[in-house]
């Protein structure tokens, strides 16, 4: 068995057994409370600088396959679960989550207490880590963790963003549901880390999608019906120059629909402020209540920040979502604008789907506009 390790910056070192490929990686470490869809957290953008714990115990049975990609490629900086599975029994399968691993070159380690690591992010907070088949020295490790820089204030947006414009059938690679309907409206999808489902669900209600990146200005996205502002990594605040397009988008009174970073954008650039949670929302299994309808649904998350309910009302802006968890903003809207955005994750694949409405609720606002 070789030997990998997890080094925390307060000082606490899990010893396990490595997967994968072999390595080093740093970052910020979170939980995931999802039981399953595992390539969909490893292929989502808005994972960059982080390495995720799912605190499901038993992950990677039905191995990886083509068309669950949300991305081309893995972001997370590693990955932690108390046993991968060395078995792959799924008809779906094209390869074993350990072949995945090692074709990406994913660091990943099992065979440790993952409830004790959970249990201490969440009493703790989110904190920085090093994982290692390299260096396995406790106390080398421990201070490499602390020299990490702290999420606040980072921008990887940057790291995730695509370097052109490109049309939807360029951008994503596999269309998983295969419809084929008129495409109406034209949508600019600013690429903040895009996932694949947030295209394909805007294509599947007839959106002409074009995908463009992070730094586009209010002025390149003018021409469309509408802009769907992507989710994505790191701090919101940072990402200065989306806020600033959105500021341009919001005086011309376009259709904007804002998910994840995207939502934490909108809020920034109506005037409202964001700030760090302690542990963050990473899971599919999140109670949302619709305070529009009296609803509840339920899930898909993935985000550290959150915006600040006080300063949101003083902006002009409502809220329409509160989780039910700790009562945090998962949506908000203008009050005379046709804009709004949520939290969490609409489009999500593998699910829950009680969300997708939202993206019936954009088109209906680009309809309005016409």
């Amino acid at each position: 068995m070789k030997v990998a390790k997890l080094a925390l910056e307060d000082g606490t070192v899990f010893t396990g057994r490595a997967f994968g490929a072999d390595g080093e990686r740093s970052g910020e470490v979170v939980f995931n409370t999802a039981m399953s869809g595992y390539q969909e957290v490893l292929t989502d953008p808005s994972y960059n600088g982080q390495i995720v714990t799912m605190t499901y115990p038993h992950i990677g049975n039905t191995g990886v396959n083509e068309e669950d990609f949300e991305s081309a490629r893995c972001w997370v900086e590693g990955f932690v679960a108390r046993e991968f599975s060395r078995v792959t029994s799924n008809q779906r399968a094209t390869a074993s989550l350990e072949e995945f691993f090692r074709q990406h070159r994913i660091t990943a380690i099992d065979d440790i207490d993952t409830r004790a690591l959970t249990r201490r992010l969440r009493l703790d907070g989110s904190m920085n880590g090093v994982l290692s088949t390299l260096d396995l020295d406790d106390q080398r490790l421990v201070e490499k963790a602390k020299a990490i820089p702290k999420m606040s204030g980072l921008d990887l947006v940057q790291n995730v963003t695509s370097d052109r414009p490109r049309p939807w059938k360029e951008f994503v690679t596999h269309d998983a549901n295969g419809k084929a309907v008129p495409l109406r409206f034209r949508v600019a999808v600013v690429d903040c880390g895009v996932k694949f489902n947030i295209i394909r669900s805007l294509v599947h209600l007839g959106c002409d999608v074009t995908v463009h990146p992070a730094r586009a200005s209010a002025q390149d996205l003018a021409g469309y019906d509408g802009v769907c502002l992507s989710n994505g990594p790191g701090d919101p605040a940072a990402v200065t120059y989306a806020i600033e397009a959105v500021r341009g988008l919001l005086r011309m009174e376009k259709p904007i629909f804002g998910i994840c970073l995207g939502h934490q954008i909108l809020g920034l650039a109506l005037g409202a402020q964001t700030y760090k949670l302690a542990f963050g929302h990473h899971g599919a299994n999140h109670p949302i209540k619709n305070l529009l309808t009296g609803k509840v649904e339920i899930t898909s998350q993935n985000h550290g920040f959150c915006v600040e309910e006080k300063t949101l009302r003083a902006a002009g802006g409502e809220v329409t979502h509160v989780n039910l968890n700790d009562g945090a903003v998962e949506g908000l809207r203008h009050r005379s604008l046709p804009v709004f955005s949520v939290q969490y994750h609409p489009e999500s694949a593998p699910g829950p789907h009680d969300a997708s409405y939202l993206f019936e609720q954009f088109i209906a606002n680009m309809e309005a506009k016409k």
